[in-house]
Formats: C-alpha cells, structure tokens, sequence
C-alpha cells in the first residue's frame, strides 16, 4: 500500500470544515514561482502546474530506473499547494486577480534530497525535451497558523478567510502575513473534474500571539 501523505497527516491535509490552530513543521517542496491570473489559459500558472507534476513523478517512478533513492518507499504524489500574496495588499483580493505572486508547491518525500532532485531535473530535461529550470527545491517552515477546509468555489473563499479570522482573534491571535508567510491553499479537488461548489482546498493563515511584537 502506497503511503498517503493526506491520510497519515491528517492535521495538516484534512481539517475539519471548522477553524482549528495548527503547528506545520519544515518541510521539503518542488516549488515554482510566477505571478499573473491563475485562470488564464495557457498563462504562467497553469504551465508550472505541468513543471511541477513533471518532476513529481520523474521522483516517485525513480524505483523503475537506474537511479535508486536511498530510503525510498513507495508513496501517493501529495496534492498541489499555492502560496499567495498581492505585493502592497494585505491579505488577498480576489476581485484582482491579475495582481497575484505565487508559489505553486508539491511536498516532497523527507528522503528526497537536493542531490535526487539535481538528478530528476536533468532526467525530466533529457525525457521530456522540456525546460524544468524554472523548478526549484523550497525548504520552508510554515510554523503557527490557524487553517479551516473550504467546500466551495475559490471565488467565495472570503467567506471561509473571515470565519478562521474570527476564530483566530478569539483564541488571543493575530494575523501575521508578511514577506515570508503567505496565504496557504492546498488542492484537493481536481478542478477539471470537480464542481466548483464541490472542490475541497485547505486554507491556512500564518498568525502570532497578540503578545508578540
């Protein structure tokens, strides 16, 4: 049975439709960055969605070739995740969406190291006749924030943003979106075969102690 990052890390990929704080720890990405509409066809945002699947599964089928990972185990591909921000506006405005910077994100396995991913990158090239330079290997440690699942259209997230915001000011926690902690989304509903009233994305906010500076 492959290993499911979403079912043996629950806390971090199925939250309950209600607000809850949660403590993300480092973590390893293939991350691409861009900016621009994330619904424009053939745009930035959709090309690095293929960069990203690209490199994922050179990884995950490595065990098929002749580079072995050391301490690899077989696993599901984690869902797609984005950070975003509006540079000069806090928080997000969705009715701009032109206006958007993003870092579009996969988690990688904890054995996959920045020696595997030189090797995937070079091997995608080579394959694919594809350029993957834009890819990257992200180390980032998320730390406090609070998080809530949102069922619905990405449009009327801002519906979900201010019940966690409430939640959060209760609690004795303050927003703490800054140049280095970013609105959260995780993906996991395929928005080609899923209704937008259907769709399931994670959103998670970074907050500090209303104490801290």
């Amino acid at each position: 049975m492959a290993f499911d990052y979403k079912k043996e890390y629950k806390e971090f990929y199925l939250p309950k439709s209600k607000p809850g704080i949660v403590t993300v720890p480092k973590m390893n990405y293939l991350a691409v960055r861009g900016s621009g509409d994330p619904n424009e066809e053939g745009g930035e945002y959709k090309e690095s969605i293929g960069l990203l699947y690209g490199i994922a599964f050179t990884i995950k089928m490595s065990k098929k070739g002749d580079h072995q990972i050391e301490g690899y185990f077989d696993y599901v591909v984690p869902p797609l995740e984005g950070f975003w921000w509006q540079d000069g506006i806090s928080g997000i405005d969705y009715a701009h969406k032109d206006k958007f910077q993003w870092i579009s994100v996969i988690r990688l396995p904890d054995f996959v190291t920045k020696e595997d991913f030189d090797w995937a990158i070079a091997e995608a090239t080579a394959k694919k006749k594809q350029d993957f330079s834009k890819v990257e290997f992200l180390t980032y440690e998320e730390g406090l924030c609070v998080q809530c699942m949102h069922i619905g259209a990405y449009d009327d997230e801002p519906v979900t943003v201010e019940t966690m915001h409430r939640f959060m000011e209760e609690q004795g926690y303050v927003l703490d979106i800054t140049a280095q902690r970013y609105h959260h989304e995780i993906y996991l509903s395929d928005a080609r075969k899923v209704a937008p009233d259907k769709r399931k994305t994670v959103i998670r906010h970074p907050i500090k102690d209303k104490g801290e500076g």
